[in-house]
């Protein structure tokens, strides 16, 4: 197949663009680099099974394909917060752009989704069916909504033009290519726990997560991808086990041997308490479930980061 992904130098499209040229597809990336990186795609520049194009999809764009993975969308706080507009835009004129694209061309689309549509969930774990509780003025809206108005567009353009669209809701993932400071937790906490700073903990740190190895979360999305039943979801995709952001950084101290010392700071505002996903869906339909734990991400996580950091910055 030949496939285009947008958000391909993003943390995940990079690793599937890697992925799904190892399958034998050819993929055409396409990413605007607003936080995406050609680094994050340099052993596949050279690959004549992939191409790269800086293009925004918020203006429209043509190409022939076989298949569309919609991933662009800035997904850390810090990023999508600094130019919220354009975050929104992104999740909305964007998605309408990959969908006429797919209509055309008769093409299905898989929509990678976000947990944040939950916002900050009242029942846990969380199932396709809940419909969630967001602020739809607050900070974090023009991501959690524009997710929202983006799964909707799918499903219209699924039941108006019969477009065959794909969601999953992808929970908190990590893994090697993280930025180093990007606002999210594990890439935080590594990354000063090697520095040798302050752990900084939002909040008293009870707040919980579930974290899933990026390997495992791209194949689910392949699975996804390529199953040959019409499941259009919406999908989970995440590990369910789940653990206290106070845990996480007491098991990346020790992972890192750091000598840091964790501190508390103010929670930001609309941050969710809980997040855990129900997979139960995933399990039936494509037969996906994550199986790398924890700590062995982990591991492999801070290998990746101090090799990046020059390493070893603390030992």
């Amino acid at each position: 197949m030949r496939i285009l992904v947008t958000g391909a130098a993003g943390f995940l499209g990079s690793h599937l663009c890697r992925a799904l040229v190892a399958k034998g597809n050819e993929v055409l990336g396409v990413d605007n680099f607003y936080t995406g990186s050609k680094g994050n795609l340099i052993d596949l520049l050279d690959s004549t099974s992939f191409e790269l194009i800086r293009h925004d999809i918020t203006m429209p764009f043509f190409a022939e394909v076989d298949a569309i993975v919609n991933m662009a969308c800035p997904a850390s706080p810090i990023h999508y917060q600094k130019n919220p507009v354009q975050t929104t835009k992104t999740s909305v004129l964007g998605v309408t752009n990959m969908l006429g694209l797919a209509k055309r061309l008769n093409i299905p689309l898989l929509q990678a989704s976000t947990s944040e549509v939950y916002g900050d969930p009242t029942m846990s774990p969380q199932s396709e069916s809940y419909w969630g509780n967001v602020n739809p003025i607050g900070i974090r809206a023009c991501y959690d909504e524009g997710k929202r108005v983006a799964e909707t567009l799918c499903f219209d353009y699924n039941r108006q033009y019969s477009v065959n669209t794909k969601v999953i809701r992808i929970f908190n993932t990590y893994g090697p290519s993280m930025q180093f400071e990007d606002g999210r937790v594990v890439s935080n906490f590594i990354f000063q726990a090697l520095k040798g700073s302050n752990i900084t903990i939002y909040g008293d740190g009870s707040q919980s997560r579930s974290f899933c190895y990026v390997s495992d979360l791209i194949a689910g999305v392949i699975a996804m991808l390529t199953s040959s039943s019409q499941i259009s979801g919406p999908t989970n995709l995440g590990n369910p086990t789940e653990i206290s952001i106070l845990e996480l950084a007491e098991v990346v101290l020790k992972l890192t041997n750091s000598k840091s010392k964790i501190i508390f700071e103010k929670l930001p505002s609309d941050d969710p308490k809980q997040r855990k996903p129900d997979i139960t869906k995933a399990k039936a339909e494509l037969g996906w479930s994550p199986t790398v734990e924890l700590e062995d991400g982990l591991r492999i996580t801070i290998e990746d980061f101090e090799k990046r950091l020059g390493f070893p910055l603390v030992k």
